[in-house]
């Protein structure tokens, strides 16, 4: 009788515990799919920023809040933002900067040609007290020496200035460009004292790999890079 108790009780632990295996094996596969959601959402996140690249503009949340300093894509903001991201290309070969729109600074937002990136924001005064602001525009995360023939053409309230690396022998400022970058990763800086209330300043940065440059090579090709431009008040009254 005691033998016969002993096989139930056992076969129930038994049952039991096959139970809660089952269970366990349901729950890790479960969290296992999860797991793989995750890492592929962020790889293929990660893929697609470092394929295409992009171009971000960025104020200092605290400038934008104490101080009243915005981003807006067009000259009537409805509300403050601290962040503009420009559209992507996913394919841009090569072209002259002659073949580019005359008119290129007078549309808003993006407005990327088949070839170029175009982007055009505005920093605004939304406070109530003059200031004076600086920014810089970064090059990131370049790849196959792509910055050899890019160009980065920056109108400032309609005014054109044309940057680009110095000549990869050395000898200084490319034939098309109007000013070299700062240095390996600062593209240029700008700023302005005495920046009131209401004032907006207009920017529109256009983005090209230029045809003409003699480092525009096969070499160039699947190369990545991705700019930043960011603002911060220095000084206020």
């Amino acid at each position: 009788m005691d033998e016969k108790l002993r096989d139930v009780l056992e076969l129930r632990r038994t049952a039991k515990e096959v139970k809660r295996h089952v269970i366990l094996m349901r729950v890790l596969g479960l969290l296992a799919i999860i797991l793989i959601a995750i890492v592929s959402i962020a790889y293929a996140i990660a893929y697609f920023y470092d394929k295409y690249g992009s171009f971000t503009v960025r104020i200092n949340k605290y400038d934008m809040v104490k101080q009243g300093l915005t981003l807006s894509e067009n000259p009537d903001w409805e509300r403050t933002q601290s962040v503009l991201n420009a559209d992507i290309i996913y394919d841009m070969t090569n072209i002259s900067g002659e073949d580019l729109p005359e008119n290129i600074d007078s549309v808003n937002g993006s407005h990327n040609g088949e070839n170029y990136i175009a982007y055009t924001f505005y920093l605004i005064n939304s406070g109530d007290d003059t200031l004076s602001y600086e920014g810089e525009m970064t090059l990131d995360n370049v790849t196959n020496d792509l910055d050899e023939a890019i160009r980065i053409a920056v109108y400032i309230n309609g005014e054109k200035t044309v940057y680009g690396k110095t000549k990869s022998s050395g000898e200084g400022i490319e034939g098309d460009c109007d000013k070299e970058f700062d240095t390996s990763n600062i593209v240029m800086t700008t700023g302005k004292e005495g920046f009131k209330p209401g004032s907006k300043d207009k920017y529109t940065v256009v983005v090209w790999l230029e045809g003409n440059d003699p480092d525009c090579t096969d070499e160039l090709i699947g190369g990545t890079l991705k700019l930043g431009m960011d603002f911060r008040i220095v000084e206020s009254t």
